[in-house]
């Protein structure tokens, strides 16, 4: 009896093959295979006079796949469907078994699911198949349909009032969020505030209270008041220690280990969701080839059993019986979906330092961060100890404090990731009086929020519900790729574009891009896939609470017209303006198409040199460069002065360090992280 397999990617397929025998073949769809056809009114694919049905094209890169898929299926007696476990994978299981049905109609279709990618976890889930949930297909289906009127509409509206390239339910969500973090800023008052020190022998103490109150010194004259009343001694009146325990972090969550690595490691949340993918899908071992991780879209911190008390023995056996923890069910917001486990290494046997010969540098960086947090997770609470120290000097209170670090417990092996900072204070008693070396008075602001980084957004993006983890690092990206957000020393910074998209939309669409709506429309869909909302109803209710919406939009938003430059046309006298194209920014007549006049490029700019020798030469220097044509026009690079002689380019800004091999450059790329220029291979050799 012959089986056919179907998972998302290649790299899965050839993982899984190995455990389930020569009698399977198992084939790649390589993600969606349909998408929302183009047709019926506005191009939305759905009939709206039939209940929104709606209808589904085959992707034009797909159809070769399709082929293949259809004549293994024709001699297939059992058709499993593997992808993955989330709604997107349901419905393209779903999309799978319509299409495949005009051949195999007889065959049976089986659902399968499996949340780690390794032998036991596998051949257990093809021992336990099931139906397609119809349930998660429709809540992905609505997600589909909503995200397609939202996009074709107010993308479509954009463009033609104010040349913005689209819009959607969560981007533009995320986009109001950078921007009114942007107003906060700007509308931000900064306040002048005194801080007062007294300075001792191996230690510091801040003022706390003056005359039994809060100290608000708003100037300098306040500050110098109260040093004036203050003279050099000072009575301890009180000495309170206390032991408290911090707990680990729990394991990690997609959103979680978004924001980790961008934090610890530099890396973006598109790049991150990307190693995990590889770390889940099947790393080569000398042995074996195994996923590493479990599934990473989930935004649950439950543990399996079958993992908790491999790990705990683990703990106990390599550093004592004292560090083995309890596993906390309940850490972790509330109110998840909880379809899948944490993040969590699949074998606690597979350690960091025992595989890193077969991963890439940022796969083990990411491998090992998830490995150490959930082993961390299982461990004991650290014991610190907080030492506080009160002292008066003429009705004023001034306290210094100190911890020290009385159990390690999980910091043992998560030290790398949390920094826990220790001091010490003199031993002193109540009553002892101390003579301050110096009392100093400093000058501070009050400062603005900060704006959000990937990582700060992707937190609030979480906190307040918009979208889901799965979808937080693309939406990140198409903010980027519309340019409606640049980014300085890692901050998000929305552009004028990225202002004015916001603008006209809150005037006509207030409520469609609030974060409550927007918050609230994901909790629908958590209600159709749990079979407590139906998709036609609300399809229907939101289709037609938002076409008028754009109806009074088309008919009353202004117009803008391009952006002038300040400079007229040499060759017919009208302005220039600004205008896009999909190579970048440039300067055209705004009498085109009568007049097609575009503004040249400047004269040759010498390009600024790094001071850094060329290692593929070693004659020329790496210079900073700006492409000038093509589609990365614009763009800067870092290349060999001596070219044509040498034609080397860097991936990124050199750091001035040489990579261990010696022989080439570290650089920094566009997602902030530190690679060795030369090309890395998928694992190391």
């Amino acid at each position: 009896m012959e089986k056919l397999v179907i998972v998302e990617s290649p790299s899965k397929s050839k993982t899984i093959k190995q455990y389930l025998g020569d009698n399977v073949n198992v084939l790649s769809s390589k993600g969606h295979i349909r998408d929302l056809s183009i047709s019926n009114v506005g191009g939305l694919g759905l009939d709206i006079d039939n209940g929104f049905k709606p209808s589904y094209d085959v992707l034009k890169d797909k159809q070769s796949i399709i082929t293949g898929l259809k004549k293994a299926a024709k001699k297939a007696d059992e058709i499993y469907l593997a992808t993955d476990p989330d709604r997107e994978g349901e419905a393209i299981s779903w999309h799978l078994k319509e299409v495949l049905d005009t051949v195999a109609k007889d065959t049976p279709f089986q659902r399968v699911i499996f949340n780690e990618v390794t032998k036991d976890a596998v051949q257990e889930a093809f021992k336990n198949p099931r139906d397609i949930d119809f349930s998660l297909v429709s809540s992905q289906e609505t997600r589909r349909i909503l995200d397609r009127i939202i996009g074709f509409k107010l993308s479509k509206l954009l463009q033609n009032k104010i040349k913005s390239k689209s819009a959607g339910r969560v981007q533009s969500a995320a986009l109001k969020i950078i921007v009114d973090r942007e107003r906060e800023i700007e509308a931000f008052t900064k306040e002048e505030y005194w801080k007062i020190k007294a300075v001792f022998d191996r230690f510091e103490a801040e003022l706390t209270r003056i005359d039994n109150k809060k100290p608000h010194l708003k100037n300098e004259q306040e500050a110098q008041a109260v040093l004036e009343r203050l003279d050099d001694t000072f009575t301890v009146t009180k000495i309170k220690d206390r032991e408290r325990r911090r707990q680990a972090k729990a394991p990690f969550t997609t959103s979680s280990l978004q924001q980790e690595a961008s934090n610890k490691l530099n890396l973006s949340g598109q790049r991150t969701m990307m190693i995990a993918q590889q770390l889940y899908e099947g790393i080569d071992l000398p042995n074996e080839t195994v996923g590493l991780i479990t599934y990473m879209r989930t935004d649950s911190t439950r543990l399996s059993s079958t993992f908790i008390h491999p790990a705990q023995g683990f703990i106990e056996k390599t550093y004592g019986k004292s560090y083995v923890g309890s596993f906390r069910r309940n850490q972790g917001k509330k109110n998840t979906q909880d379809a899948h486990e944490a993040i969590r290494p699949t074998s606690i046997k597979h350690h960091p330092d025992q595989v890193k010969p077969y991963l890439s540098r940022d796969e083990y960086r990411l491998y090992k961060m998830i490995y150490i947090r959930a082993l961390a997770s299982l461990m004991a609470p650290a014991v610190l100890n907080s030492h506080t120290l009160r002292l008066s000097n003429q009705d004023t209170v001034f306290q210094a404090k100190a911890q020290g670090l009385v159990f390690d417990g999980y910091l043992k092996v998560y030290h790398a990731y949390e920094n826990i900072k220790t001091s010490n204070l003199p031993e002193l008693t109540e009553g002892d009086t101390l003579k301050s070396q110096n009392i100093n008075k400093s000058q501070h602001f009050t400062q603005p929020p900060a704006r959000y980084t990937e990582a700060t957004l992707i937190k609030e993006m979480e906190e307040l519900g918009i979208g889901r983890p799965s979808t937080y690092s693309q939406t990140v990206s198409t903010l980027r790729k519309r340019r409606y957000v640049t980014i300085e020393e890692k901050k998000f910074i929305p552009t004028e574009q990225g202002r004015l998209t916001i603008e006209k939309l809150e005037g006509f669409f207030k409520q469609i891009i609030s974060v409550d709506y927007t918050a609230r429309m994901e909790s629908v869909l958590d209600d159709i896939a749990a079979n407590k909302a139906e998709q036609q109803a609300v399809v229907s209710e939101f289709y037609h609470t938002f076409i008028p919406l754009v109806d009074k939009a088309n008919q009353d938003m202004e117009k803008v017209g391009p952006k002038t430059t300040g400079e007229q046309c040499p060759k017919c006298g009208s302005d220039m303006v600004y205008r896009e194209s999909r190579y970048g920014r440039f300067e055209a007549c705004s009498a085109f198409p009568k007049c097609k006049y575009i503004k040249q490029e400047a004269e040759k700019v010498t390009p600024e040199s790094t001071d850094i020798t060329c290692p593929k030469c070693k004659k020329g220097k790496i210079v900073k460069r700006e492409a000038k044509r093509g589609k990365n026009k614009g763009n800067v690079f870092y290349a060999c002065d001596n070219f044509p002689k040498c034609k080397n380019i860097l991936r990124g800004k050199p750091t001035g360090e040489f990579c261990e091999n010696g022989d080439d450059l570290m650089v920094e790329l566009k997602d902030g992280s530190i690679e060795c220029n030369a090309q890395p291979s998928d694992k190391k050799s």
